[in-house]
């Protein structure tokens, strides 16, 4: 096991057994209209009852409870013990079934090839060195036309300071191009997890590496959480400068293998080009 999934494992389950930041359970508020509490931009239309859905490096007693709710057949993947073990509490009280599967989101090797026709993913793939190859994993699980919902940290708010200057923004204090981890982060973010191993992700890998791993993208969102009430180094006062998460509506290709470029129909062209 790499260094990067063994300090990310412990670091999660610790942070699910003191209740931190981004391990909270669906509360009860949620249940009443389960599909609508883990989908903000509707993408999911309304029905997930008899779909195949795969909640990715998703535990914690949210997005695998509520879509069980709303009748999806859920399997839910993480790499901590802790976060999963919300899962199977908050599902148990509320008579809910669903699959955990304990594993890294770099190795889906023990899920079936087109098994899933929807992949859910919170903001996770910072925790992974190789967007690429992970994009990969989730092509291999996805059916053809299946949605892949991810949600990403945007790179310059991952490059930027925690803090304002003396001039009200926030200055970028770490380099682009980068293949190590990152700083680790200050106690107490919701942008960062403290005692994380985090990565950077250019817009290359996360748009285009998305694409060439045999995905279209259909929409993007990038979620507002800014403040402009809030006192200057809060999240809400960040947030007014850098937007810290980006949401990415995508569609597994039904026409071609991965990495084969897409056939395009041009008029008079004589047919796909």
């Amino acid at each position: 096991m790499s260094s990067h999934i063994r300090q990310n494992r412990r670091a999660w389950d610790e942070r699910a057994l003191r209740s931190a930041w981004h391990t909270e359970p669906a509360t009860d508020k949620d249940f009443q209209n389960p599909l609508a509490a883990v989908d903000d931009c509707g993408w999911l239309e309304g029905n997930v009852r008899g779909q195949r859905v795969l909640c990715l490096a998703a535990g914690g007693g949210r997005h695998g409870p509520l879509l069980a709710a709303a009748g999806a057949e859920v399997t839910v993947v993480d790499l901590s013990p802790a976060m999963l073990e919300l899962d199977r509490r908050v599902a148990a009280s509320r008579g809910l079934v669903l699959k955990t599967v304990e594993t890294s989101m770099e190795d889906l090797s023990m899920l079936p090839a087109g098994g899933f026709d929807a992949v859910i993913q919170p903001v996770s793939t910072c925790y992974v060195p190789d967007i690429i190859e992970m994009y990969r994993q989730v092509a291999r699980v996805s059916a053809a036309n299946a949605l892949y919902i991810s949600q990403h940290k945007q790179p310059a708010s991952s490059q930027a300071g925690t803090l304002p200057s003396s001039r009200g923004g926030y200055c970028i204090t770490e380099t682009y191009y980068r293949s190590d981890p990152l700083p680790e982060a200050m106690e107490g973010l919701p942008h960062r997890e403290a005692g994380t191993v985090e990565f950077l992700h250019r817009w290359s890998e996360l748009i285009g590496g998305l694409c060439r791993s045999g995905f279209v993208i259909e929409d993007l969102v990038e979620p507002n959480h800014a403040n402009t009430s809030a006192e200057a180094g809060t999240f809400g006062h960040r947030c007014r400068y850098l937007p810290p998460f980006v949401t990415i509506k995508a569609r597994r290709r039904a026409d071609s293998e991965m990495n084969e470029p897409a056939r395009l129909w041009t008029p008079g062209g004589g047919g796909d080009q």
